[in-house]
């Protein structure tokens, strides 16, 4: 089978897991939700609810794993450090399957004991990938970046399971960062509607949400 052909069925397959998944955990909604952006949107991802099911944080942990090997490779970066708190669980997996070491930031800055915003060990000159488990407007990923970067670390990459496309990869780039996403919102989308699990109306809110971004 020609390399190319064996590469789109892997990324059908994997569309099609990660859809499966969001069906199963129920882990996408519709209605009006006010985001941490303060965007109000007409459906609402939360991917949160996902290591509630051990079986799906398994696939889509070894899926995030397997991403972040393959556009990045191992030697791409020195830390991971998490974005709470929807991706601290993913990005612990990351950095123990990857054996890296593991760090985070906070929401808050801690007005106790040390004050840090950077929790772990944290070196000047440190190469820092973020992981996060979806981005809409890059809000969140571009300030757990300013935080390592004013302690020293370096942070050109991001690494998401989602991006629901509504320009997050585009500022991230205005900062020096590349944001790799394993599925756009978009693509999942339209799985779901070809699996029956949304109805066109709702396949059409998603795919007008993400022109409006």
């Amino acid at each position: 089978m020609p390399a190319a052909r064996q590469r789109k069925e892997s990324e059908v397959s994997l569309e099609e897991e990660i859809c499966q998944i969001l069906k199963k955990t129920n882990a996408l909604e519709f209605g009006a939700f006010k985001l941490s952006s303060g965007r109000v949107t007409p459906y609402y991802v939360d991917l949160r609810v996902i290591p509630s099911f051990p079986e799906a944080f398994r696939i889509v942990s070894d899926i995030l794993v397997d991403a972040i090997g393959k556009e990045l490779g191992a030697e791409g970066f020195d830390r991971v450090g998490a974005v709470p708190i929807a991706g601290t669980p993913f990005a612990s997996i990351v950095a123990l399957r990857l054996k890296k070491p593991f760090l985070y930031t906070r929401q808050n800055l801690r007005l106790r004991g040390r004050e840090r915003r950077v929790e772990g060990v944290l070196m000047p000159g440190d190469r820092v990938l973020l992981v996060d488990d979806l981005v809409t407007t890059g809000l969140s990923l571009r300030r757990a970046s300013s935080y390592i970067k004013a302690e020293g670390g370096v942070v050109t990459d991001a690494f998401v399971l989602l991006d629901r496309e509504e320009g997050g990869k585009k500022r991230l780039k205005k900062t020096g960062i590349n944001l790799h996403a394993v599925l756009k919102v978009s693509k999942a989308a339209k799985r779901l509607y070809e699996m029956n699990a949304i109805e066109e109306e709702q396949l059409n809110t998603i795919l007008k949400q993400v022109k409006l971004g």
